[in-house]
């Protein structure tokens, strides 16, 4: 009997002109095994998930078979990486399959990621070892869980095939969910030719995709170019507000979408500490924890560049406009950021001196080597019962510097109203809304890639997965999947899968 496995296309970025990318397939592997479906996406896309995991579907997911309907397509973009011009990079290893309309009517790109190489592979192999996409899958699942906007993954397959980087690693593919694949990057491929219609048409199509209501602005590109800029202000406030840390905020890594995407040297805070870097390949660090919205600022100006033409024919008057727009990064982030604390502290109301009692806790957690996200999350219960300070004291090294911020804190407290008469909640109920218990400790990442890639063992993998799905239930009990690392677990770097 032949399974049909039908995907919902509806291509519009195939409808652009042939210059936006390359038309070819996903080159086919040797022998594709299903190593990870994600059957609540595949069911929110409108897709079976019983049909996907046939051997059929896992053909089609491993680049073997195409979809009726699919369109295959790399598309082309060019990028500022650590803060050095490419002007040609593109999809190197993956192939948009098409687009999709979900359930609730968003417009959906499937892409296989690994699927072979393409005209912007720049002599690579176009392929992606098993430990990165499942890097991708853990961490984007994990982000979406924590409500953070993100690209998502639908499925892993193994390949059957090796892939050569360092040392010899087993392939896979991921079949990645994103709302577009449009970065900045894009954006300044047509800019570095000088194709001033190509940056319009680009526009034209994100405002119909992402900004509608841009479209009737008196001036659209710059209402464009605004709801970007807050958007992309939202998304580093909430990473931060959770602890992580992209790695490698490229320019070709930032999604006019603003959503999260491209999850290489990526890692979560343990101790708290704002120069944090993990990315191996990030030797100065630019892209530090506590520099991402500075690089955000400076991805932004990037695109700006790009759209000055589209602004106004008066180059004074479209940089003016340019610059008033970027200027509302800083506020809308800092608006979102103090909102999260605000949140994560327990507190309702607003007062002059919450963003001080936020700022200082933090530093007190820089100095003190306390764990960001265990910190935070233990707060909840001191919040409700004073004894439990005891366990969030046990975090600092010094445990009187967190006594002197949490008098303070407990001053803040008193001047709340009643949560429960007010607004029918406790003070704890409201703040593990806030406080993950669980994030992807580097340490358990590395454990699960690591019994995956090297023991087949993907028992580890399922684990993780499952208690990332419910980040902020914790029941009460924190459990192995909340611990901090002990020494000998801690993970210093993280690798690019490049």
């Amino acid at each position: 009997m032949t399974v049909d496995v039908s995907f919902p296309f509806d291509n519009s970025y195939a409808r652009l002109p042939e210059r936006f990318y390359a038309r070819l397939g996903p080159t086919p592997v040797a022998r594709p095994r299903l190593a990870r479906l994600n059957h609540p996406l595949a069911l929110e896309l409108g897709l079976d998930p019983e049909t996907l995991a046939s051997p059929v579907g896992v053909e089609i997911l491993a680049g073997n078979r195409l979809a009726p309907g699919s369109e295959p397509l790399a598309q082309a973009y060019s990028g500022h990486q650590f803060g050095n011009f490419v002007p040609s990079l593109g999809d190197g290893r993956a192939i948009l399959l098409g687009e999709v309309v979900d359930r609730t009517g968003n417009r959906r790109d499937i892409q296989l990621k690994g699927s072979g190489p393409t005209p912007f592979s720049r002599n690579g192999d176009g392929r992606a070892a098993l430990g990165p996409v499942l890097r991708e899958y853990l961490i984007s699942e994990a982000m979406a869980a924590l409500g953070i906007p993100t690209t998502r993954s639908l499925a892993v397959v193994t390949t059957g095939e090796p892939v050569v980087r360092e040392t010899v690693l087993p392939g896979a593919v991921l079949t990645r969910v994103a709302s577009s694949h449009i970065r900045v990057g894009t954006f300044q491929f047509f800019a570095a030719r000088g194709d001033i219609e190509g940056v319009r048409l680009l526009a034209d199509h994100v405002i119909a995709r992402h900004y509608p209501d841009a479209a009737s602005a008196e001036q659209p590109y710059r209402a464009l170019f605004e709801r970007v800029v807050l958007r992309q202000a939202d998304l580093v406030a909430r990473w931060m507000l959770v602890g992580f840390i992209h790695g490698v905020m490229n320019t070709d890594n930032t999604s006019i979408a603003g959503e999260t995407i491209d999850y290489g040297p990526c890692a979560f805070l343990d101790a708290y500490h704002p120069g944090t870097v993990f990315s191996s390949i990030d030797h100065q660090g630019r892209y530090a924890f506590g520099n991402q919205p500075r690089i955000a600022i400076w991805n932004l100006a990037r695109l700006a560049e790009t759209l000055l033409p589209l602004l106004s024919e008066e180059p004074e008057t479209a940089l003016a406009w340019a610059r008033d727009a970027l200027g509302d990064f800083l506020p809308r982030f800092s608006q979102t950021l103090l909102a999260g604390h605000r949140r994560k502290l327990g507190l309702f109301t607003e007062h002059p001196e919450d963003a001080a009692l936020a700022d200082d806790l933090l530093e007190t957690m820089a100095a003190n080597q306390a764990d960001f996200t265990l910190t935070f999350h233990r707060l909840g219960r001191a919040a409700e019962d004073p004894d439990a300070d005891a366990g969030v004291r046990r975090l600092f090294a010094d445990p009187p510097a967190y006594d002197r911020w949490a008098a303070r804190w407990r001053r803040r407290l008193a001047d709340e109203p009643d949560p429960v008469a007010r607004y029918g909640r406790t003070r704890r109920n409201a703040m593990e809304t806030a406080n993950p218990a669980r994030i992807p400790r580097n340490h358990l990442v590395e454990h699960a890639l690591d019994a995956a890639m090297g023991d087949d063992d993907f028992g580890p993998f399922e684990d993780l997965a499952a208690a990332l799905r419910a980040p902020y239930d914790d029941q009460g009990v924190e459990d192995v999947f909340s611990d901090p690392p002990r020494p000998e677990q801690r993970v210093f770097y993280t690798f690019c899968g490049t």
